[in-house]
């Protein structure tokens, strides 16, 4: 019997025109690797403007590109919730993300994941199925908040407040070294590398805006604790812009100081959500304390030094 499949289907936005076809793929959420795309372009699977083409076309801003990928013919299923819920109502639901839980199926991952625990609470919303009620993401090993909708119409009036900057995000993060002032505005675009696409970079060929404001809660012997706030959602923005200031995150394997403090996962926790209701208007403000790896961390980072 053959395997189920699903259709991926984007449109080449300006800021990536030019791209390499395989690069481009590997950046997809649903992709994730050079590997899986180079599968994908080798039996043919991918197409453009509804040809298939060789893994090194440039691609053109406008153009569609359409991917055929293997999926499970039942699709999401629900899973046992294991989450906390920091809010829950009719509209929506927010959810404390611990580290290490995949947010949504992708290449190689198709159980085990929050989509499937959202699935049973009951979210709804957006045009994937298996995004059930999603609106941002984060990371597999960011912990903290995470806004999901419980219905369409929350789902819509969620997304364009993210569009308009008014749901505020902040996040608590670990750096080795200090920064040069109490407060600052990391305003860097960024976009793909240009020699590892499953990385961010400042070194791109697609850059794209991006904006990370941060303050100092506190200086420790070797290392600096940051609260930090986007303006801009970029993959990975907080960890590429902090690291281009020569500020990089504790235990980031990828931009940062990897094992740090005996970290397994990045220091990157989203503490603060606040925003106002879509339906009833009413303000919600929203804080998730540090989970024990990091509040370890921490208190490692206040010790280092003192035996000098």
């Amino acid at each position: 019997m053959a395997r189920a499949m699903a259709t991926l289907r984007f449109s080449v936005a300006e800021a990536d025109a030019g791209a390499r076809l395989d690069r481009a793929l590997a950046a997809r959420e649903e992709i994730a690797s050079r590997a899986v795309a180079e599968r994908l372009l080798g039996r043919g699977a991918v197409r453009v403007d509804g040809v298939v083409l060789p893994k090194s076309h440039r691609l053109a801003a406008g153009s569609t590109v359409e991917v055929d990928l293997p999926r499970e013919p039942a699709g999401l299923r629900p899973e046992p919730v294991t989450v906390r819920l920091a809010h829950e109502d009719e509209h929506l639901l927010v959810v404390e993300k611990p580290a290490g839980l995949v947010v949504h199926p992708g290449a190689g991952t198709r159980g085990g994941t929050l989509a499937g625990q959202l699935l049973t609470l009951g979210a709804r919303g957006g045009e994937d199925p298996e995004r059930p009620g999603i609106v941002h993401r984060l990371d597999r090993d960011t912990s903290g908040l995470l806004l999901v909708a419980r219905s369409e119409e929350a789902h819509a009036a969620l997304q364009q407040a993210i569009r308009a900057r008014e749901v505020e995000r902040r996040y608590l993060t670990l750096v080795r070294g200090h920064p040069r002032s109490r407060t600052g505005r990391i305003d860097a675009p960024i976009g793909r590398d240009r020699r590892d696409p499953t990385r961010r970079s400042l070194d791109t060929d697609e850059p794209r805006a991006a904006v990370t404001w941060f303050e100092l809660r506190k200086t420790l012997p070797e290392h600096a604790l940051l609260d930090v706030r986007l303006e801009t959602g970029r993959t990975h923005q907080i960890r590429v812009h902090l690291a281009a200031i020569d500020l990089p995150v504790a235990g980031d394997t990828q931009y940062g100081v990897k094992g740090d403090l005996g970290l397994e996962r990045q220091f990157l926790h989203a503490y603060h959500l606040r925003l106002r209701h879509p339906v009833t208007g009413e303000e919600l403000d929203l804080e998730s304390p540090l989970p024990p790896d990091l509040d370890a961390a921490l208190a490692d980072a206040r010790r280092a030094g003192r035996a000098r």
